[in-house]
């Protein structure tokens, strides 16, 4: 499995639209091929952290592709920093 976790500064504009948008955001990222789960964290001065696991490399890749493009397609207007984004492969799990 791979895990892919992007961190958001400044980004309580997106914090609200997933919320807001998580019947979409759902549809978005459950139809990749090989995901496993999605996760949002408000982590603080308007900070947001998510957590996406799928089978394989690729399919994280492509979560992260995504992303990117829901970002720029519903929050243009808003001041929102690249993520800083990590990616690996998992090796211990629960």
């Amino acid at each position: 499995m791979y895990v892919v976790m992007r961190r958001y500064t400044g980004a309580e504009a997106l914090a609200d639209a997933l919320v807001q948008n998580e019947a979409e955001i759902t549809q978005l990222l459950t139809s990749i091929p090989g995901f496993k789960s999605y996760q949002a964290v408000r982590t603080g001065n308007g900070g947001v952290a998510t957590i996406t696991t799928c089978d394989d490399q690729a399919g994280t890749s492509e979560s992260v592709r995504r992303a990117a493009e829901w970002v720029r397609n519903n929050l243009s207007s808003a001041s929102i920093s690249p993520p800083e984004v990590s990616e690996g492969e998992v090796f211990v799990g629960f």
